[in-house]
């Protein structure tokens, strides 16, 4: 929550690998420089991260084998857990989102999504979770097995919940009415692309799904009016051939449209793709300032990259007409997994 004393940010972090769990960050506005100022370690493994509309609560998944949401009131330096946590009724959160009243989990390990009621107090409802299980498989058999929710969050109309499958090389597009999710549509990838996360262009026209398992971006046309995902054109984030191991994971795009960055582990990069119609070109990539990193955030003119497994938060400066990143700085964050900026 911003106040007084500057804006916040919040990174989580796998405790399992020895990371201390949500820690809160004062961030400068001029440099985008990060300083820490608490953590809480209220439950296990927080690694992703979402704040409420009005920045008062941000709530946690607890990606475990069990499953679990938790909300945190952020109203000063360190956040205090707001009521007991909940559990999602599948394995592995690894993404969560607000919509309509309730969050929304992506589960990886079960392949489902849960949507889990915000009580006015922005506490959660134990009692009312539900849950849509994706079904499918893919080629890729170590990976693709079955079906592993990655992401889901909003579409910029707010009219539909929309959720990217890595294990089913699909996008579904679901409705929420009443508690109850429910399918709308599933818009099927290239196989073995397995998508990962999703970002939408500001003016809410396209999509753009990165792949896991091939280190690409989809574009997508977006209908907002009738909730249709059309895939475009797929696009590489990395020059040439890549690394054995490179696996994108991160997706943003800029508030002005033009350019979406992409983070790729194995190669520790940042890719600077311009938006270019229902097109993307690659323009160039950085170094992302430490190794593997899980996830990038945008906010004000500056990204933000939780490296996992060098353990740190990189931030970089972006040049508003290149689009490209300029490293400014990092904190020590051991197993750093998300970082959000309030």
């Amino acid at each position: 929550m911003a106040d007084a004393s500057g804006r916040r940010a919040y990174i989580g972090s796998f405790t399992a690998a020895g990371g201390p769990g949500i820690v809160t960050a004062a961030v400068d506005a001029d440099s985008g420089a990060l300083t820490f100022l608490s953590s809480v370690d209220a439950v296990p493994d927080p690694s992703y991260l979402a704040l409420s509309p009005d920045a008062d609560i941000l709530y946690a998944v607890s990606e475990t084998a069990e499953g679990a949401v938790a909300a945190y009131r952020v109203d000063g330096d360190k956040p205090e857990p707001a009521g007991r946590s909940v559990p999602v009724d599948g394995d592995g959160p690894t993404h969560l989102s607000l919509f309509a009243g309730h969050v929304l989990t992506a589960n990886y390990g079960s392949g489902s999504v849960t949507a889990i009621p915000v009580r006015p107090d922005g506490t959660l409802a134990r009692s009312a979770a539900h849950v849509l299980q994706h079904t499918g498989a893919g080629p890729h058999a170590p990976r693709q097995h079955g079906p592993h929710a990655h992401h889901v969050q909003p579409d910029p109309s707010g009219r539909w919940a929309v959720s990217v499958d890595l294990g089913t090389d699909s996008v579904r597009v679901c409705t929420l009415t009443d508690g109850t999710l429910a399918l709308h549509r599933e818009t099927a990838l290239r196989p073995g692309s397995g998508p990962r996360h999703l970002a939408f262009h500001p003016d809410g026209s396209y999509a753009y799904v990165v792949n896991e398992l091939t280190p690409s971006v989809t574009v997508c046309r977006w209908d907002a009016a009738e909730g249709v995902l059309t895939p475009l054109i797929e696009t590489p984030v990395l020059p040439g051939a890549p690394a054995r191991d490179a696996y994108p994971s991160g997706i943003v795009t800029s508030p002005d449209g033009r350019f979406v960055w992409t983070a790729t582990r194995g190669e520790d990069v940042l890719s600077v793709l311009a938006v270019e119609g229902g097109e993307l070109r690659l323009i160039a990539t950085v170094p992302c300032g430490g190794h593997w990193p899980r996830a990038l955030t945008a906010s004000d003119g500056f990204l933000y990259v939780a490296n996992e497994r060098s353990g740190d938060v990189t931030w970089f400066a972006t040049d508003p007409r290149t689009g490209i990143p300029r490293r400014g700085g990092s904190i020590r964050m051991t197993a750093a997994s998300c970082v959000v900026v309030g």
